[in-house]
Order: structure tokens, then sequence, then C-alpha cells
């Protein structure tokens, strides 16, 4: 019997457990998913949690509800892999042997990474929102604060869901809006980017929206550290932001058995070195990763794990049957912004062409709209919690194309935009 093994069971691993058990022989191939606990989050949801407009039993499930039958589950932790051998190393000491291995083992929040963010304000004037715990609690501190500054700050550019802080700044102002108190708040957004997004069509579109809201955009500011008794962030050119409650988004980091496996990226933040179009391994040939646990120059956000999946598996079993790995993932991403007071925008793009406006998914008809904020968008964005546990999770195919469409997209003229002529193959886009 032939061993596949799938490091972590989010929504990458789930995803491909599920497609796997569809085409794989089972009198061939015994197939293991492995994760530290039988709790599955629907992240996204983590956004809406501050607001009350999700509670947080909203977004838990077992993530065994979402296995097929016969699944064998180990809760364990993974140590390390051992490559050379083909062997996985659980904390437990149990011993695993693979014949393909599939890393999906994600990426979390460390703000034990920037100094002062875990001080004596943390989880009282300072909170994060990208875990279930942060969220919860900001829920609870968002309910009885009177107003004061406001700051959302960005440590590093390389998150998972990067519109996330943009949505988070939209509805925080509308939300004091409504309680009506927005008079009573300053919002601060503070970025190490240039601007409110990465390329230059959305950050003007994104730039002018924030601009109407009268929320303010700091840019350029690399966080170096927090000072509690002060209670400002500090940027490692000397430049200050003073808060009475601070959103941070700390860095994000790969897993800690990527760095013991010696196999994380040139920037020891334990995202794995991955061909970006086949999903192989760089230095073995049997394994594959998804998802954010990869280095690829493109978002790390749900949709991007869905059209990567849809690339894994051919190349999963091109590799399987010893065919060349001919299914390349382009680097696309579609991404809901919510905007607030039932708005939102949307865009779509990868490895070589930054958001645009336009339709999607059909020309002229949308009914999406790109860079353009409508109701129909904001239901799109609602109407993805049911698509992620029905349909992503459980590895069917949705209806948009794996690899990005120019359908319905306005393209600039080459002298509108003249940074688009310049080599973009290796940016990353958010």
């Amino acid at each position: 019997m032939k061993k596949l093994l799938i490091l972590g069971a989010g929504t990458a691993g789930t995803m491909m457990l599920n497609k796997l058990d569809k085409k794989l022989d089972k009198k061939e191939w015994e197939i293991t998913i492995i994760d530290k606990d039988d709790t599955h989050y629907y992240q996204p949801g983590f956004l809406f949690i501050p607001f009350g407009i999700y509670k947080p039993k909203d977004v838990v499930k077992s993530r065994k509800e979402f296995f097929p039958a016969g699944t064998h589950f180990i809760i364990d932790e993974v140590d390390k892999i051992n490559g050379d051998d083909n062997k996985v190393i659980l904390k437990s000491g149990e011993v695993l042997t693979y014949d393909v291995l599939i890393v999906a083992t994600g990426t979390t929040p460390v703000p034990s990474e920037t100094e002062g963010l875990m001080g004596p304000l943390w989880y009282k004037d300072i909170f994060d929102f990208y875990t279930f715990e942060g969220a919860s609690l900001l829920a609870k501190k968002l309910e009885n604060w009177k107003g004061g500054k406001l700051v959302i700050n960005l440590a590093e550019t390389t998150i998972k869901c990067p519109v996330a802080p943009l949505e988070f700044a939209f509805l925080a102002d509308a939300y004091f809006t409504e309680k009506g108190i927005r008079d009573k708040v300053e919002i601060n957004y503070v970025t190490p980017l240039s601007g409110a997004f990465t390329k230059p069509i959305a950050t003007k579109m994104l730039s002018q929206l924030m601009e109407k809201k009268n929320i303010h955009v700091v840019p350029d500011f690399y966080l170096e550290h927090v000072d509690n008794d002060l209670k400002k962030i500090v940027s490692y050119d000397g430049m200050e932001v003073e808060f009475d409650l601070l959103v941070s988004i700390p860095t994000n980091m790969g897993a800690d058995m990527v760095a013991n496996s010696n196999m994380s990226d040139e920037d020891d933040l334990n995202f794995i070195p991955t061909n970006k179009e086949t999903l192989q391994h760089k230095q073995h040939e049997n394994i594959f990763v998804i998802g954010d646990a990869t280095n690829l120059p493109t978002s790390k956000a749900g949709s991007v794990t869905h059209f990567e999946g849809e690339i894994l598996i051919e190349n999963i079993l091109s590799f399987i049957n010893g065919k060349p790995l001919e299914a390349k993932f382009d680097g696309h991403a579609n991404c809901f912004i919510e905007t607030g007071f039932g708005k939102a925008a949307l865009i779509d793009f990868n490895y070589t062409t930054e958001p645009l406006p336009g339709q999607f998914p059909i020309p002229v008809l949308g009914p999406m709209g790109l860079l353009k904020e409508t109701r129909i968008n904001h239901m799109g964005k609602l109407a993805f919690k049911w698509i992620y546990w029905h349909m992503l999770l459980t590895g069917k195919s949705l209806p948009v194309s794996t690899n990005m469409s120019m359908t319905g997209k306005k393209a600039p003229k080459k002298e509108e935009n003249k940074e688009k002529e310049e080599p973009q193959q290796e940016e990353v886009l958010l």
C-alpha cells in the first residue's frame, strides 16, 4: 500500500483530502491527514466578529465534519520532515513514512516577533483580529469603547488575507458611525506599503475611499517596537504614531516544523520555497506545497488556495503516473473587500496582472464590479461563507476559471500606467 500524507487539516489540507479521496484508488493508496486538534475555523469570519456581525460560534466546526468517511486522521503536531528519507516525525515521537507528501500547514500571526507588542497592554488596549481569541476579545472591547485614536497597523507586508486590514478600517468607520460616535474616533491606517495597497490602480481607488471615509493613511511605516508606557508605535526611522486602541496585524510566519526541517526560505519566515507554477517543492520532487505555507509571490488568501488546488490535483496525479507536470498555476487571486454600509469591492489578479476595473465574471453584465463599491459584491462576500463550508472545503469545483481571465477587465493604456511596463514576475502582489 502506497502512502500519501497531508500535513495540516485547514482549508488547503481538507480541500486536497476531498479531491484526492475521489481520484486515488483506495486499494492502492492510503491517505493520512495530520493536525494538532479537531477545530476548524472559518478564518474569513474573524473580520466580522469584532463588529458583532458574526458571533464566535458562527466560525467554528469540527474538522472531521468535512472529512470523507474512513479518513485516517492523526491528532498530533509535526516536529519535522526528513525529506531525504521520506519521513515525517511527530511531536509524540511517532515516525510516518510517505510516498507523496502535501504540506498545507499555513501561516500564523506571531506578535512576539515585535518588541513590546505583547506587553502590558496586550488584550487590554492592543488586539489582533486574525485569531479566534483576538477577534473575540476585541469584540468585547469595542462594545464599551468610548472613542479616541484607533490605529490599525501592519507589522509586515506578507500576511494572510492582505485586504482584511483595509476591510477592518472600513467596517470600523461604519460601526462607529452607526453607534453615533464616529466624530469621537480618529482612524489611522499605518502600513509599510507606500499607499493603501500594492499596485497603482487599486491603490488609487482605495486611497480615494479612505479619504472619503476620513481614514488617514500613514505609509512607509516599518514597525520597530511598541511603547506601552506612552501608547505609541515607533518605526525603524523614528516615526511615532500615538494610539488609544491599537489593532495590530503582527508578523506572519509559517509553521515551526518548516524551520526544524531546514526548509525555510531566505527570509526565515518559515515559508517553503515552492515552484510557482507546479507547486512542487524545489528540492524534493515527491513533496508538494499549497496555500499559505508556500513562498509564492501571490496573495495568501482562500481563493488562491482553491485555484492552487485545481492545479495541484492534476500535477499529483501526473506525478503518481510518471507523467510530466503540465498544469501551471498563474498566481490567480480573487478577493472581496468589505467597504462598510452593505457594500464591497472586488479585485481579481495574478502574478503579472494587477487588479483592474471592469465586470466579473461576465463582460458588461457582471453582475459583480471590479474595483467598484456595490451591494452585490457585498452579497457575494456574505455568500462565500456557505460556499466555503459546502463547496470549497469539500473539494468541489467553483464557477470561476482557475487561471485568471482578462475577459471583462479594462486594461489601462501604457501611457496611463507606465509601471506596468516594468518586470513584475517576482514581485509580491498582495
